[in-house]
């Protein structure tokens, strides 16, 4: 089964920028779909962006034209460009692969954005 290990969280001001990036183990990467999700203190796990095996992706309405979602097979990595980051988007954040009946979460990465 899949593993996958997120890194590139951090600390970032409002308007600055983090990437993301989770690196999967396996040899079928480009089959998963692979997905971002977050979780902030007392609020539930949310799908913050996903890239599906066919590369389409889809994003949740408040990171629009902010995330950007991507992934090398090559590399059996998904990444998460964010751009003009806001304190809204402090949480933890989660790598998801999935293919089928199988999935997997990472450990989770925690981003913080404040002054």
């Amino acid at each position: 089964q899949m593993q996958v290990v997120e890194s590139g969280g951090g600390w970032v001001q409002p308007g600055g920028s983090l990437k993301l990036s989770c690196t999967a183990s396996g040899r079928i990467f480009s089959s998963y779909d692979m997905g971002w999700f977050r979780q902030a203190p007392g609020k539930q796990r949310e799908l913050v962006a996903r890239i599906r095996s066919t590369r389409r992706t889809e994003y949740v309405d408040s990171v629009k034209d902010r995330f950007t979602i991507s992934r090398d097979n090559a590399r059996n990595t998904v990444y998460l460009q964010m751009n003009s980051l806001k304190p809204d988007d402090t949480a933890t954040y989660y790598c998801h692969a999935r293919f089928r009946e199988y999935e997997s979460w990472g450990q989770g990465t925690q981003v913080t954005v404040s002054t």
